[in-house]
């Protein structure tokens, strides 16, 4: 039977007692709205090979490799090998492997005109302590912006662009690197739940349209300050077998960066779109599992 518990107060829940790689359309109806209710979806304890994590990854939507290609798995183009291969032949430490996720809290895809729907990560391997993942919730950001912000960045878009101002583009091939910025608005209407959210990420944001550029840094600025609410924040501990999805329209993120870098912890990460045709907020089972 499926189980269903809240991990934090405003973000973040646990589905437990269920196998994904034999779940139902019903169970997995349920498993969506649990994950659309709550933005951060845990399910633990699961043993999965590369084709079944794959396909439960496709019944939320369409996988697209991600633009780092030096890290994505040799054979499977959709998964990004997270902390894979982080030494160099001379034994040094790639820092920007080891440390990806954890510059600051941003959102996955802002660089791209149609942003990824959703990240989800299957844990491989784990070390002894440290690389944890922390969460918060762009509605409770929203929500917790004065009246004089939510109209000032009402109608606003931002520019966004891979590496944003600090343009910091090592996990990218060169012949990638000059990435064209794609405009979002700022308070994002969320396509299922029609709720309000601060869509932002003080790493790839390169300006505020229509505002001075002293008056759009101060702006972006002010935003980094109160996009994190200490009352919408989860902070997961992973285990080998949990499995991890985070809704990119409505959620931050951010990677401890702080494990033993002698340890192992590698993850197998899928970044995931919409379907041509969006599920509803309450999606039927069928029409979920694609290939």
């Amino acid at each position: 039977m499926i189980q269903v518990r809240p991990l934090a107060e405003k973000i973040g829940v646990q589905v437990s007692g269920v196998d994904v790689k034999s779940i139902g359309d019903a169970e997995f109806a349920a498993i969506y709205r649990a994950w659309l209710d709550h933005n951060v979806l845990v399910i633990p304890d699961q043993a999965l090979d590369i084709d079944a994590y794959l396909r439960y990854s496709r019944r939320f939507g369409v996988l697209e490799p991600h633009p780092s290609k030096s890290t994505r798995h040799p054979d499977y183009p959709e998964i990004t090998m997270l902390g894979a291969n982080k030494w160099d032949a001379e034994g040094n430490l790639n820092v920007a492997i080891y440390r990806r996720g954890a510059e600051g809290w941003h959102t996955d895809g802002a660089y791209d005109a149609v942003p990824f729907k959703a990240t989800q990560l299957y844990a491989v391997a784990i070390p002894s302590r440290g690389g944890d993942t922390l969460f918060a919730s762009m509605y409770a950001a929203y929500d917790a912006l004065p009246e004089h912000l939510k109209t000032r960045l009402d109608g606003r878009q931002g520019a966004f662009t891979y590496g944003g101002r600090r343009n910091p583009s090592l996990l990218l091939d060169e012949a990638d690197r000059d990435w064209k910025p794609v405009l979002h608005p700022i308070v994002r209407t969320h396509p299922e739940t029609g709720r309000k959210a601060l869509y932002f990420d003080p790493g790839k944001i390169l300006r505020i349209e229509g505002l001075e550029p002293a008056e759009s840094d101060a702006l972006i600025d002010e935003l980094a300050e109160r996009m994190i609410q200490p009352d919408a924040q989860y902070r997961h501990q992973w285990h080998v077998g949990d499995i991890v999805i985070w809704d990119n329209r409505c959620s931050y993120h951010l990677a401890a960066g702080d494990y033993p870098p002698e340890e192992e912890r590698v993850h197998w990460r899928v970044s995931i779109h919409e379907f041509p045709t969006a599920p509803s907020p309450s999606p039927p089972g069928r029409g979920f599992i694609q290939g």
